[in-house]
């Protein structure tokens, strides 16, 4: 963009109806906050100030953190007396704003807004030479909307719900509260709001006149400006949020066998890819083409390599599962942990912290934590390495293609050798070095007939 662009998004808001104990724009869509979106969606278009006001500390700490690599400005509003005053603040406060031929102002509760909105309203206020332009839409419901008057001298008006009269309260055309201004239009027109209105609030609308080289811009897809004032409308933002995800994923060839129950963030997808229901990706994983995931498992800011088969009901966390791997059904991934290519996790296996290399088997009911299992193992069923002594962590090494029975346990710190065999029922508190066989369990007694003293069995009549 060639002329200089400032995008202000307002940011002051308590959210009282949300019932939570952080501010508004903090409050989370998925892992990030309801403002995190509107500065994603609007950070290629121009420099970002923020006018912040309840608890602006934990707001504004949150942008200095979340956007170390934008200049973010920022402005407080001591009362929230309304949009106007808003930008009033703004342009009180931050010294530099003429700087900018053009202001957009922004709501910091709108998470489905897109970059391609910002272009399209900018795209119309330099093709037409308008000093103003606000983002419209339709709806067969606009209670609660600031209802669109067109005039026919030219220009238009925005009249809130509660100054509407019985005929304006007909129209269906709505405002949406995005809108981009000349700054010097904005300046000029922001000094004369007043609030003489229903609200006392100084309304931002005010600066849309009849007669004024003012215009709309309506947009067919109204779920770009939906604002989130309730957790019901938060679960509805949430809902179209993932189906917008969904779609996109879809058109690029991963297939979902039920879009309404599966909760899917990754916009990282690769193709040929199946998703069964209830699968829930988060926006942190990168998942590879090819793949399989079965109903109920849960992926978070993991990365699932190509070809790869995670089976139902496996939870996986900070983790790698590499190619042609299978997982599961009901296998944990821990932190930590990195599933080589070929391998095998089973039913109930839990790993920790762990490598688990190419072609290894784990096969069911096995903790391994703190370990790195070498190429080709084959470890049985009951398996655990025993890593934590009550104070610290050690860790267990076994070597590429050795084999571990079943029953098996590893007091770690312990290395056991390549090619390397452990008799089931061992507990192993010594290191076992290449091709050696190690077993660690009592000899059996048996005691003819003894068994009658131990178990009771009545005589039948």
């Amino acid at each position: 963009m060639s002329d200089k662009i400032s995008i202000v998004i307002l940011a002051a808001g308590k959210g009282t109806r949300l019932k939570m104990d952080i501010p508004k724009p903090l409050v989370k869509l998925e892992k990030h906050s309801l403002v995190d979106y509107v500065i994603n969606a609007s950070k290629n278009i121009g420099d970002i100030c923020l006018v912040t006001g309840h608890q602006k500390q934990l707001v504004e700490q949150h942008i200095e953190d979340k956007f170390k690599d934008l200049n973010i400005s920022f402005v407080h509003q001591q009362e929230q007396l309304g949009t106007g005053h808003a930008v009033q603040t703004y342009i009180e406060q931050f010294s530099d704003f003429k700087s900018y031929k053009y202001t957009i102002v922004a709501c910091a509760d709108t998470p489905l807004l897109e970059e391609i909105v910002f272009k399209e309203l900018i795209e119309k206020m330099t093709r037409e030479n308008l000093d103003a332009v606000a983002t419209t839409f339709k709806t067969e419901n606009p209670f609660g909307y600031g209802r669109i008057v067109r005039s026919e001298v030219g220009g238009l008006s925005i009249v809130e719900q509660k100054d509407t009269s019985d005929e304006q309260r007909l129209i269906n055309e709505v405002n949406a509260g995005l809108y981009i201004f000349k700054t010097d239009y904005l300046a000029q027109m922001i000094s004369s709001l007043d609030n003489d209105n229903n609200s006392g609030e100084f309304y931002l609308t005010d600066t849309f006149k009849e007669g004024a080289n003012v215009k709309a811009l309506m947009f067919e897809d109204k779920n770009y400006f939906l604002g989130i004032n309730d957790l019901y409308q938060l679960s509805v933002a949430t809902r179209k949020y993932m189906g917008r995800n969904i779609k996109n994923l879809s058109v690029d060839g991963v297939r979902f066998l039920d879009v309404s129950h599966t909760y899917c963030f990754s916009k990282k997808i690769g193709q040929g890819t199946l998703i069964y229901p209830n699968a829930h990706i988060d926006s942190a994983s990168i998942i590879g083409r090819d793949v399989i995931i079965e109903p109920g498992c849960f992926i978070e800011n993991s990365t699932i390599e190509d070809g790869a088969h995670i089976k139902a009901n496996s939870y996986i966390t900070d983790s790698i599962v590499r190619k042609k791997a299978k997982i599961g059904p009901m296998v944990q991934l821990r932190p930590g942990s990195d599933i080589g290519e070929g391998a095998k996790l089973g039913n109930f296996v839990e790993i920790k912290k762990s490598i688990v290399r190419e072609n290894a088997s784990v096969s069911h009911l096995s903790y391994i934590g703190d370990a790195d299992i070498g190429k080709d193992v084959n470890i049985g069923c009951g398996f655990i390495t025993c890593n934590y002594d009550g104070a610290n962590k050690h860790k267990t090494v076994i070597g590429e293609g050795s084999f571990i029975g079943s029953d098996c346990q590893m007091i770690a710190p312990i290395n056991i050798g390549k090619k390397a065999y452990i008799g089931s029922g061992s507990t192993i508190n010594k290191n076992v070095p290449d091709g050696a066989f190690a077993i660690a369990r009592e000899r059996q007694v048996t005691k003819e007939g003894m068994a009658k003293k131990f178990i009771k069995i009545k005589d039948k009549k």
